[in-house]
């Protein structure tokens, strides 16, 4: 790694340019137009060249430059750059603040537009403010970034995809994944295959007016990626960037018992209970819990050494203090570890290595680089590599004619075992070491306390069997930690993106572009199960898997922009768009290994032929679209955009292939009327927008929904096969449709006091692709079907304020907030009988939201038996109490949707210091802490940990407490209730990044533009109802911690916290 990144700073300082010539000097002094003094650090520099100076102090400057040179150019961060020509010995320059305005280039579909004309709700986010974080997914950085944007972070797996929701979610089995355009084509491939440092900006767009030109695959939004380009100053820039950092585990464990023999005497008491509570005398109940002690029923494990004939607890509930931690049976030794230190790796050193070089003319420009990551998981087997090039291209051949290339090729190797999202799998270790009570081994021991190691050198991982002494069945089994070093789980990726373009302007104002975009990705699966640990009784097993995606895309567009009697300006543009995709997939699996750290079919001898359990498929899926546009300005005050697609997708029948989707917009520049010209001195820009538009979804999550799909087996004795329907389609199914509305404000103050927009919109979504399901007796499970209605409806509010600029000091800080409202209009005719489709946890029901929590109504507890109470029926009246969880029915608890969610932060930069620090948070909904529920088991689970909150049970000396008794017989704490529902109100610490950029005047004498040193951290705390608890984990395909399982929580691959240090090197 050392040599790459020496090769990477090697290549950056070679690539520095020397200019000769005849010259002359030129001094002057740069001022700012605000107060008129003089502004020191400013770029000086020939334009075309690399010959340049930096103001000093005072503003002054002298160059000398070539006897042919004629402008030069000034530029300073956070001004406007400009360009003046050389017409004596002295030149004076004055530079503004480089403020955003109406002028502002957007990037939109199919093309650019000056913000001022664009009647739609976007957001657009710079490219270094992606790249200041350190995630292996551009995704990640979006979280709290644009209002109306929520990311759900499923997994902190290095390399893993964020969930992306834009504006809520308005469907119930539809997709609600966005479309990502990069460079102007689609992008079908995981994020994580894109550089964040490639990227120059990324724009979210919300509204119809935005995304309905992009037909059926823009209905849950778009994202348009945009990478680097070259210049057109003459300059070549090469920039190296160079960042190392480490990770550890972003969000703790609950706070739950560490102390043995705090877990012991609790473990004790519940045993005792659970005869005392039911009439049996002490004396009996300490026989019982005595004899029980070490069982099944009980810890399992000794691991304390007292005196013979003494107590080990004491009738007092307290353990004996003559107790030693550590006891030997003569044959092994058995001392508690802490699982969580023994599981997560320490020694993960996050390394990203940047190199890009940009130039280029008038009449061509080029981008070019190269980049490597290494990001270790925190456990072993996990960790995500990527390694990148990038080549971008664009020219004037012709005065008619210009062309563009854009490649990348990306290799991406991925190591992410199997089960770390899986509740209660023996694989999954951060259930293991968040649940298991801190009572046992991790290793297994011998009997003078060293390590065991195994007959191969391994050291042998206490599997709850592997001694004399057994883990009880609620503790968790198994310990996965060897599996994870000896078993292989490894994705490996090549990717190939092309994208060229060719755009003809045959006459002024018409342009004709063709683009084709072919791109083509691998990918190697291999996963091997160790014969020692693992597949034991099959002596290993192997899978292997190869994937082939391919997709292909053509835009032909024509575009038209005229301007007569200096007042109107007309732009149309018409087109046709086709996507095809292509995914075929071979696997094969065997077992019985001859070498156990192989993971090839070769050598995997179990089954023969191999053949015998080898599979492969091929998926087709296309759409062709016809799109078409028309953009009006009225005198840069009013503007008006139609759009339309008519758009055909493989997904349905060709009787039902076809749907036609439009927007309207319009705009209204206020502050460019008569009436508001009072309001100049301090409102710059004020304007008004509306836009209602049609879409159509068709993410039913097949492509054959209009088929009925068979199973195929074969008889060889007979020569027969045989078919079997396994999903029925449905021939009719056609576009889910949406209709959209969008309307609200744009506003800047003068010098950006206040800039800012608010937007209310709404989403109506009917004939909602929806998967019926079917009577058990037809054998089926569903059938695709087009029904129901879904509105959703909110606001956003986006806000930024430059609270102070100087020539030393810049301050800014920005916040964004998003209210989400849904509501279900209609559902089949089939659930109206039985008040709508109910789930263990949830319902969903006409008037209900599309995440309404469905559970026993928990009540509290007896004050007298300490059991747990319920309501009986509340959803008809009856809140009679009961402590029998079998006779109380679920009941509707309303609403559980996140109702508030956004982002807030600030920028500070002065005397070359610069300070970044960003938050988000939401509010308003709940979840179900699956983890704390389990966590606070009354004792009949001993053996798996205790939340510390169990410390205030109930007991007859304490009747007010919330908490139900503790008593191994009783298992009414993992009945699923609303006492588990809790609140996933949030705020979390995403980033905070300082850096120092030397004075040019110091860097120049080295021939280095630019030299940047920074300190950065990402998800660096997390404020949530509870220490362990993170919402932004639990959530499921609409936006609720609800239906992805009542056993939600901490189980899943931690969030990572991730502090690095870096440099940034400008030539």
């Amino acid at each position: 790694m050392k040599k790459i990144a020496l090769m990477l700073f090697s290549i950056a300082f070679f690539g520095m340019l020397v200019a000769e010539a005849q010259v002359k000097t030129i001094t002057g002094t740069v001022t700012s137009t605000e107060d008129g003094s003089g502004i020191p650090g400013v770029s000086v520099s020939v334009k075309g060249t690399t010959i340049g100076t930096v103001t000093n102090i005072d503003g002054y400057y002298t160059l000398d430059v070539p006897g042919d040179a004629k402008i030069l150019v000034f530029s300073f961060v956070g001004m406007k750059t400009e360009e003046l020509p050389i017409s004596g010995a002295t030149l004076n320059a004055s530079l503004s603040a480089d403020v955003i305005g109406v002028d502002e280039v957007m990037v939109v579909a199919y093309g650019t537009t000056k913000r001022s004309q664009f009647v739609g709700s976007a957001k657009a986010v710079k490219g270094e403010e992606l790249a200041m974080k350190a995630t292996s997914n551009v995704t990640n950085a979006l979280q709290g970034a644009v209002a109306g944007v929520q990311v759900v972070n499923g997994s902190g797996q290095p390399g893993s995809e964020a969930t992306i929701r834009i504006r809520g979610v308005g469907s119930i089995n539809g997709g609600t994944t966005p479309l990502y355009i990069v460079d102007g084509s689609p992008y079908e491939f995981n994020l994580n295959t894109i550089n964040p440092n490639d990227i120059e900006s990324m724009t979210v767009l919300k509204d119809a007016a935005s995304t309905a030109i992009y037909g059926a695959r823009g209905a849950n939004g778009v994202i348009l990626i945009t990478t680097k380009n070259g210049s057109k100053d003459g300059n070549v820039v090469i920039d190296v960037d160079a960042k190392w950092g480490h990770s550890t585990r972003g969000v703790p464990n609950y706070d739950v018992m560490t102390d043995p023999a705090m877990y012991y005497e609790t473990a004790y008491k519940a045993l005792y209970n659970s005869q005392a509570y039911n009439g049996i005398s002490a004396a009996d109940a300490f026989a019982y819990a005595d004899a029980n002690f070490f069982s099944q029923q009980g810890v399992g494990y000794q691991i304390y050494s007292y005196p013979e004939g003494e107590r080990l607890i004491g009738t007092n509930f307290k353990l004996n203090p003559k107790a030693t931690l550590g006891y030997s049976d003569g044959e092994f030794y058995y001392t508690p570890d802490n699982w969580e230190d023994e599981t997560l790796a320490t020694d993960n050193l996050r390394e990203e290595y940047n190199i890009s070089i940009r130039g280029g003319q008038n009449k061509s420009q080029y981008f070019i680089s190269g980049g490597y990551l290494d990001d270790p998981g925190i456990i072993d087997g996990s960790g995500f590599k990527r390694f990148t090039l990038r080549g971008k291209i664009d020219a004037q051949a012709k005065e008619w004619l210009h062309v563009g290339l854009s490649t990348a090729y990306v290799n991406t190797q991925l190591e992410s075992p199997g089960s770390q999202t899986s509740w209660g799998s023996t694989g999954n270790v951060f259930y293991a070491s968040n649940m298991m009570a801190p009572i046992y081994p991790f290793y297994v021991r011998n009997p003078d306390g060293t390590i065991s190691y195994d007959s191969n050198g391994n050291k042998i991982y206490d599997q709850g069997t592997s001694t004399n002494f057994t883990r009880p069945g609620s503790a968790p089994r198994g310990n996965n930690a060897i599996n994870l070093q000896l078993d292989t789980d490894k994705e490996v990726r090549d990717l190939f993106t092309g994208s060229f373009y060719a755009r003809l302007t045959p006459f002024e104002g018409f342009s004709f572009t063709a683009r084709i975009s072919p791109e083509a990705s691998n990918i190697r699966s291999n996963y091997l199960s160790n014969p020692f640990y693992g597949s034991i009784p099959t002596e290993g097993s192997v899978f292997v898997s190869h994937r082939r995606l391919f997709t292909l895309n053509q835009q032909y567009l024509a575009d038209y922009k005229t301007t007569f009697s200096d007042s109107h300006s007309l732009q149309f543009l018409v087109g046709f768009e086709s996507f095809e995709l292509k995914n075929q997939e071979l696997s094969a699996e065997n077992d019985h290994l001859y070498d156990p750290f192989i993971p090839e079919l070769d050598n995997a001898f179990g089954t023969q032929p191999t053949s015998a359990n080898a599979s492969s498929f091929t998926d087709n899926y296309a759409t062709q679209g016809f799109v078409g546009r028309a953009q009006y300005d009225f005198q840069e005050r009013f503007f008006f955009n139609a759009s339309m697609r008519y758009e055909g997708s493989s997904r349905f029948a060709k009787d039902n292939r076809w749907g036609l989707f439009g927007s309207v917009g319009a705009a209204w520049m206020l502050t460019k009327e008569q009436f508001m010209q009072s309001t100049s001195g301090w409102l710059r820009e004020l304007k008004y927008k509306v836009s209602f538009g049609t879409q159509g979804n068709d993410q039913i999550g097949t492509y054959y929904a209009y088929r009925n799909r068979y199973q195929i087996s074969y008889n060889s004795d007979t020569g027969e096969y045989t078919k079997v329907l396994s999903e029925k389609g449905n021939p009719e199914l056609t576009w889910e449709a949406q209709k959209l509305f969008n309307t609200g404000f744009e506003f800047s103050l003068v010098n950006n006091v206040l800039t800012g927009s608010v937007d209310y919109f709404s989403r109506y979504n009917s004939d909602m692709l929806f998967n019926e399901p079917q009577p058990v007796s037809s054998g089926l499970s569903t059938i695709p079907k087009n029904v129901g209605a879904v509105l959703n409806h909110g606001f956003e509010i986006d806000l930024r304020s430059d609270v102070l600029r100087t020539n030393e000091l810049t301050w800014s800080v920005f916040a964004n907030i998003t209210n989400i409202n849904s509501k279900i209009k209609e559902l089949p005719e089939y659930t109206k009988s039985s008040g709508g489709i109910k789930n263990s946890s949830f319902i969903l029901k006409e008037g209900g939201s599309l995440n309404q929590a469905y559970l026993v109504e928990y009540a509290g507890v007896d004050s007298e038996t300490g059991m747990s109470l319920y309501y009986v029926d509340p959803d008809n009246g009856d809140y009679t109490t009961t402590t029998d969880y079998g006779s109380a029915k679920q009941a509707d608890l309303g609403d559980v949707s996140v109702k508030w969610y956004g982002g807030f932060g600030t920028n500070l930069n002065a005397f070359g210091f610069d300070l970044g620090v960003q938050f988000a948070y939401q509010l308003g909904g709940k979840s179900y802490e699956g983890t704390y529920q389990e966590l606070m088991h009354t004792g009949k689970e001993i053996g798996r940990n205790w939340h510390t909150d169990i410390l205030n049970a109930w007991t007859p000396d304490n009747k007010d407490s919330n908490v139900p008794r503790i008593s191994s017989s009783d298992d009414f704490d993992q009945k699923n209730s609303s006492r588990f529902l809790t609140n996933s109100n949030y705020l979390s610490l995403n980033n905070v990044t300082l850096g120092y950029t030397f004075p040019v005047s110091l860097t120049r004498k080295a021939n280095v533009q630019k030299l940047r040193i920074y300190v950065s951290g990402d998800n660096l705390a997390l404020f949530s109802a509870r220490k362990g608890f993170d919402p932004r984990q639990t959530q499921n395909s609409r936006g609720s911690g609800l239906a992805i399982s009542t056993s939600s929580g901490n189980y899943v691959y931690s969030q990572l916290r991730v502090v690095s240090g870096g440099v940034s090197i400008s030539f």
